[in-house]
């Protein structure tokens, strides 16, 4: 097995030079650069990562903790962020919170033993041992698809967040059923605490609003985020002594639990009940009807935080940033409308927040 000393030999520099062009610790002649880089390729060296790691103090890995993993939704997110951290040296260590406050903070404390960077973490609905012990040991770290909101003068830790626009898209959707004619049009909402729960219930009012339609509290049921919930909210909804005439799903877990219960009870969509949902994925257009659906940026999501996080890395002390980026509306015919081409255009520009 070739070793660096063959490296050094072949490239006609020293050990020295070819630990500083492999582990980026001082800057090299782009010249001496590529002949280091051209004699590691011929010879077919395999640097030692842990030999590396004491060099630099780093372990070239990252810490993701998202839960859900079997979600579609975050199983994208993950594709996202593992072809980026591939894409600029990095290993991936992966942990299942299970939005649970408790283990989300156990979990993010074993990541960190294990000598990770950076984190990418998805907050749960009460992260305040989560942020407090980021914070503490001063783990870089960003926030994925669900923002924290730290109030401004209080010292504690910022961090660089990213997710989706929430509120416009689900204000859209609401307009879309209300333009078609519908007047009373139901929300089964995601997991109380969550920012995405919140701003897609914004949205929501905004729309109703925004199409002269009153908001009723008997017609937005939460449905925790999962399916089970998601059948549950819309079997509650049914049983109103006047039921929505259509409804908006805040994700895909839930959409997938109102669609099973319109099934149990022999009701049809869109002829009983119109339907859109939040978050498109893979065989939503393999239903009959094709789901109406806004799609998130998903794998863009998980490579934005790959970019903050290196960021972040590389300029501790910058201030912190979020980044919503766009989401898409895909029109099909789950709302009502007609078959037609499927169309899909984008609800926002991308946006930064200091």
């Amino acid at each position: 097995m070739p070793t660096m000393v063959d490296v050094a030999r072949s490239a006609g520099v020293s050990v020295a030079t070819v630990s500083h062009v492999l582990n980026d610790t001082r800057p090299v002649l782009p010249g001496t650069r590529q002949a280091v880089l051209d004699a590691v390729e011929e010879l077919g060296y395999t640097p030692n990562t842990l030999a590396r790691s004491l060099v630099t103090s780093r372990t070239r890995s990252i810490g993701l903790a998202v839960s859900a993993i079997s979600n579609p939704y975050f199983t994208e997110i993950l594709q996202g962020v593992e072809a980026s951290a591939l894409e600029h040296g990095y290993s991936l260590l992966i942990a299942d919170p299970h939005d649970d406050p408790g283990h989300e903070r156990k979990v993010v404390q074993l990541l960190h033993e294990r000598r990770v960077d950076g984190m990418i973490v998805a907050p749960s609905a009460e992260p305040g041992d989560l942020v407090a012990y980021l914070g503490r040991h001063r783990v870089p770290a960003v926030f994925l698809d669900r923002v924290v909101e730290v109030p401004e003068g209080d010292g504690a830790p910022r961090f660089d967040q990213v997710c989706a626009e929430g509120a416009e898209p689900t204000a859209l959707l609401v307009g879309h059923l209300a333009g078609l004619g519908h007047r009373r049009i139901g929300l089964v909402a995601g997991r109380p605490g969550l920012s995405t729960t919140r701003e897609r219930i914004t949205g929501y009012r905004h729309g109703l609003a925004a199409a002269g339609l009153p908001f009723e509290d008997r017609l937005l049921v939460h449905g925790d985020s999962e399916a089970d919930g998601g059948e549950r909210a819309t079997v509650a909804l049914l049983s109103r002594a006047v039921p929505p005439t259509a409804l908006v799903t805040a994700n895909n877990a839930m959409t997938i639990g109102a669609l099973r219960a319109l099934r149990d009870r022999g009701l049809s969509v869109p002829g009983d009940l119109a339907l859109c949902c939040f978050d498109d994925f893979a065989w939503a257009d393999l239903f009959t009807p094709r789901l109406t659906a806004v799609a998130q940026p998903s794998r863009d999501l998980g490579a934005q935080a790959v970019r903050l996080l290196l960021d972040r890395l590389a300029a501790p002390d910058r201030p912190a940033r979020t980044v919503r980026l766009p989401c898409a509306f895909v029109h099909r015919t789950s709302c009502g409308c007609p078959e037609q081409t499927e169309q899909a255009h984008v609800t926002a520009p991308e946006r930064t927040l200091p």
